[in-house]
């Protein structure tokens, strides 16, 4: 599949088809052992791919990854926890993009909190910040909206959306809830592509274009 620049993939599945494992491919946070993916330009599998602490860096710089488990660290407060994509793409801290970027989300007041002060929405607010912060020309969530409520779920797709449309980011989106394929679905520029539990990820299936 070829996912074009802008565009947006929900990725669908039961539990334990492989649509975490397919987003911490694209992320380059796993490395496939066949097949050719490119993301952003880059292969990530096959001839030319990174690795190490180069790969490191361009996943800081041009992917944005808001995974299910939040990754806020507790030490950190959240201007603190927004600076780490710097750190780990090699360029110097801006605070005041850190300050733009959380209150795009109507999280600037949070800035020097701890993550344990947080609620579960602001928390997730904080992590789409960081994930945004560098625009990205990939957008990656994993089970978004998984343990929201109706009117939580449609403010996060409303948001994730956003904010890829606000840096021109591809939007990939692994999620098994209805409400949002049925949400995003229907929009011009969204493909889906539904995994099953026990495929195998064999040269003939896995090459992918981000």
């Amino acid at each position: 599949m070829d996912l074009p620049q802008g565009g947006c993939l929900l990725l669908g599945g039961p539990s334990g088809s492989g649509k975490s494992t397919w987003l911490a491919l694209a992320a380059g946070l796993r490395t496939a052992t066949e097949g050719h993916l490119e993301v952003a330009g880059q292969a990530l599998a096959g001839a030319g791919r990174l690795a190490g602490a180069r790969r490191d860096a361009w996943r800081a710089r041009h992917v944005g990854f808001l995974p299910q488990a939040l990754h806020l660290s507790p030490a950190l407060s959240v201007a603190e926890n927004l600076a780490l994509p710097y750190f780990a793409a090699g360029l110097a801290r801006d605070d005041r993009a850190i300050a733009a970027a959380l209150a795009r989300l109507d999280v600037d007041a949070l800035a020097a909190r701890r993550p344990h002060q947080l609620s579960g929405g602001q928390a997730q607010r904080v992590a789409l910040a960081r994930a945004v912060l560098l625009s990205p020309r990939v957008l990656l969530a994993d089970e978004p909206t998984a343990s929201l409520d109706d009117d939580a779920a449609r403010a996060a797709l409303g948001l994730l959306t956003a904010c890829a449309a606000a840096c021109g980011a591809t939007l990939v989106i692994a999620t098994h809830d209805r409400r949002a394929t049925d949400a995003l679905g229907p929009l011009p520029g969204t493909q889906r592509l539904d995994l099953a539990p026990g495929a195998s990820m064999s040269p003939s299936n896995l090459s992918h274009q981000l």
